[in-house]
């Protein structure tokens, strides 16, 4: 078969010098749909050098050489993307992220499960520059039609919702051109831009990134709950639970608790179906 478990986990972690600047901070924020309003003060903070911070999940795109689809390439692995799904995405932030900098980034397979009729890839990397540890990141990634050979299923955790309304709510639209923006900073799949590989992977259109949602949604959080700060956010995991297209638009709800913040995430115009599901943002 294409993937091979036990040589994928046993290769040797692959290490790279990444680097990035606010250019790239203010392209990803962009491809998120920051700047609207484009004068709004708070928009700013994403948007203009002069005031600029950093939103966490910026570590899924920082060097973009070393990102998921680049670790697809690894030993052990040999697949067609038309096959693969992003399922889930973690990160622990160990400090607030610079604006620029340099640093080692150094990814590996951490673990391959046997879903039956998927096989799921752990992809972590774990990046540090001269001041120590910065972010540590999971991607899992669904393989169809690679599962079946008896492995280890893993982990499915579940994150029940809490049985009361949300403590808040946002809708936040998708621009029609807004995946073509967001793999600018380096996802290239054409599964978000080109339709007759879309159609290859079952999908009448190009479909947004996992990972621009999981942006979004985390910039939402931060916006509505954390005063605007994204400093105050030590790690945050989800389960890609659907697709969203360009076009449609993003209902986020969140519930409070001590320290951490739940979300579920559907998309408004296809009766709220679900987008990200067992979502938690943890937080100072």
């Amino acid at each position: 078969m294409p993937i091979d478990p036990a040589k994928a986990v046993a290769a040797e972690p692959r290490s790279a010098e990444i680097s990035w600047d606010h250019k790239d901070v203010q392209l990803y924020h962009l491809g998120l749909g920051a700047g609207v309003p484009a004068t709004d003060p708070d928009e700013l903070r994403y948007t203009l050098e002069s005031r600029l911070h950093v939103l966490p999940s910026f570590a899924t795109v920082a060097g973009a050489g070393m990102g998921v689809v680049g670790g697809l390439s690894a030993p052990g692995i040999d697949i067609d993307l038309a096959a693969v799904l992003h399922g889930g995405q973690s990160i622990t932030l160990h400090r607030p992220l610079p604006t620029g900098g340099r640093a080692v980034s150094t990814s590996r397979v951490a673990a391959v499960y046997d879903k039956g009729k998927a096989a799921v890839l752990v992809l972590r990397s774990e990046a540090a520059d001269e001041d120590g540890p910065l972010w540590t990141s999971d991607a899992s990634i669904f393989v169809r039609g690679e599962g079946g050979w008896g492995g280890d299923r893993g982990p499915s955790e579940r994150l029940p919702l809490p049985d009361r309304a949300p403590d808040a709510g946002v809708e936040r639209p998708i621009r029609e051109e807004q995946a073509l923006l967001y793999r600018l900073s380096g996802d290239w799949n054409p599964l978000h831009a080109d339709p007759e590989f879309a159609k290859l992977a079952g999908f009448d259109r190009p479909i947004l990134h996992g990972l621009c949602s999981y942006g979004m949604t985390l910039k939402a959080v931060v916006d509505t709950l954390l005063g605007g700060d994204v400093t105050r956010v030590r790690s945050y995991r989800t389960r890609f639970a659907g697709i969203v297209f360009p076009g449609e638009t993003l209902r986020i709800r969140m519930w409070a608790g001590d320290g951490r913040v739940q979300v579920a995430v559907t998309a408004v115009e296809r009766d709220d179906a679900p987008v990200l599901a067992d979502t938690l943002v943890e937080h100072s």
